[in-house]
């Protein structure tokens, strides 16, 4: 990116960081994270499943927001914790015997980790349940405009959301008297502060913040996991989709952040700087919205975005498919 083009740029910086040990599961915000191809440290790391090996998610199982797992930094002892149930601690089993899962149709390899945690699971739950890790041999492709690898996660590694984009949503809830909907919804793993303009993610093509190197893959799909509260496990009504349907839509499916791929693996941390090293022009612009704040893609210099257009720009296809 040229001088001329680089000081017009926004940066952004860290404001959260944050993993999902268990897919589906509750959060756990870390301060700093080892970031590799497959994304943040221990990201989707290990996966519910029921008797058939079919992964277990919010979208039919909402009560496993409640599930809080904390993992250590080295990935050997993970604690389950849920509300009216005794916390369990586990060590991590990678030699156990393998079996078949299926997420979203596509069989995959995990390692079973025993018959406590499936019991605890299982009581918690309420269904038969057990609990799985990605192998170290597991050699996943996922899709986007560029390829990576990811753990159980839906999509591509690394799921970037912006203070600004949220912000934008919540006016427009506001505006036809729904209630705000928190960051927690969209269960990004990196949330962003200081892009002004809304939907900035949807125009950086590649990333660099810490040591690490991200690159554009695909707009994130929402689905009903953006109903479920996540502190009571429970859906809530139609919104957010309702309102974001209305100017988010794209091929049937409804885009809000961004997935990224790693090309460069590295370090990063709360408090760091998010530089933009490549714009890029959205594929699609697929409504214009008057009365909605401006937001427009870079200009024919790539400079970034503007505030002078009403376009709301949308990108390449999302999969079907939310981060659950």
């Amino acid at each position: 990116m040229s001088d001329r083009v680089a000081s017009r740029a926004p940066h952004g910086v860290v404001r959260e960081l944050i993993t999902y040990p268990i897919k589906g599961c509750a959060a756990m915000p870390v301060a700093r994270s080892q970031v590799t191809p497959a994304g943040l440290a221990h990201d989707r790391s290990f996966m519910v499943v029921d008797p058939e090996g079919v992964f277990r998610s919010q979208r039919r199982d909402p009560g496993l927001a409640l599930v809080r797992p904390v993992i250590t930094p080295d990935g050997t002892r993970l604690t389950l914790r849920a509300p009216g149930a005794d916390s369990v601690e586990l060590a991590v089993d990678l030699d156990a015997a393998r079996r078949d899962v299926l997420l979203f149709g596509v069989r995959y390899q995990g390692i079973d980790q025993g018959e406590t945690a499936a019991g605890w699971l299982s009581e918690v739950l309420g269904a038969p349940s057990r609990l799985v890790r990605v192998p170290p041999e597991h050699d996943r492709v996922t899709d986007g405009e560029i390829a990576g690898t990811s753990g159980y996660a839906d999509g591509s590694a690394v799921h970037l959301l912006s203070r600004s984009t949220l912000d934008l949503l919540n006016e427009r809830l506001l505006g036809r008297g729904a209630v705000p909907v928190p960051m927690s919804r969209f269960r990004p793993n990196i949330v962003v502060d200081g892009w002004d303009v809304p939907h900035t993610e949807d125009l950086a093509g590649r990333i660099s913040v810490g040591s690490v190197g991200l690159a554009f893959a695909k707009l994130a799909s929402r689905c009903v996991v953006t109903t479920v509260e996540q502190r009571s496990g429970r859906k809530t009504g139609p919104e957010p989709l309702r309102t974001l349907a209305d100017y988010r839509r794209i091929d049937g499916g409804i885009a809000f952040g961004v997935k990224y791929a790693v090309p460069e693996p590295g370090v990063l941390g709360v408090g760091d700087e998010v530089v933009v090293d490549r714009w890029q022009r959205p594929p699609r612009l697929d409504r214009v919205v008057p009365t909605a704040p401006a937001v427009a893609g870079p200009a024919a210099d790539a400079s970034g975005p503007t505030r002078r257009s009403t376009l709301v720009p949308l990108g390449s296809r999302p999969t079907p498919s939310d981060e659950g």
